[in-house]
């Protein structure tokens, strides 16, 4: 299964419509996951014509992408891999433990809200941060993740630059 990861589009500000190059990633994403700032529901809308899409609230939505469907976490299972979803994962001290005992049964905690684009397995549990392929703030590149889940395990994940 390949899942494509977004955080922080900031909509409309940074996120106009979808990029080219994050379009080109998400025609072939079975499942996209976007943990938060999306900012204006319309973003979600237009993800979707590519993939279903799993979501949670970030400090700048609003009322329209919690009517979407947008809880402040969420757990799923996707291709036996147990991920769970949070916007703020706090500070970068102690994260992976904060994580651990937020979410206990996750293989994977994807979260967003610092732009900065992490992969880091610590303990038995990865958290992966795909950055904001929007607004890349003190990044060098906007970037999105790329994971590949198979048989209860993650194959591959990758940080893809998709802007200058």
């Amino acid at each position: 299964m390949r899942i494509v990861v977004l955080s922080d589009t900031h909509a409309p500000r940074f996120w106009k419509s979808c990029p080219p190059r994050v379009a080109d990633r998400l025609r072939s994403a079975d499942r996209i996951l976007h943990a938060g700032d999306v900012c204006t529901a319309d973003v979600l809308d237009e993800l979707s014509a590519y993939a279903p899409v799993s979501v949670v609230l970030g400090n700048n939505d609003g009322p329209d992408v919690a009517a979407w469907g947008a809880p402040e976490t969420l757990e799923l299972e996707l291709a036996g891999v147990r991920v769970a979803m949070i916007h703020d994962a706090g500070a970068a001290a102690g994260r992976v433990r904060r994580m651990r005992r937020r979410f206990p049964e996750a293989d994977l905690v994807v979260y967003g809200h610092s732009h900065i684009p992490m992969d880091l397995t610590e303990d038995g549990l990865r958290i992966f941060n795909p950055g904001s392929p929007t607004d890349k703030r003190r990044q060098p590149h906007g970037t999105l993740g790329v994971l590949e889940l198979g048989d209860g395990r993650i194959v591959s994940a990758h940080i893809l630059p998709v802007t200058g």
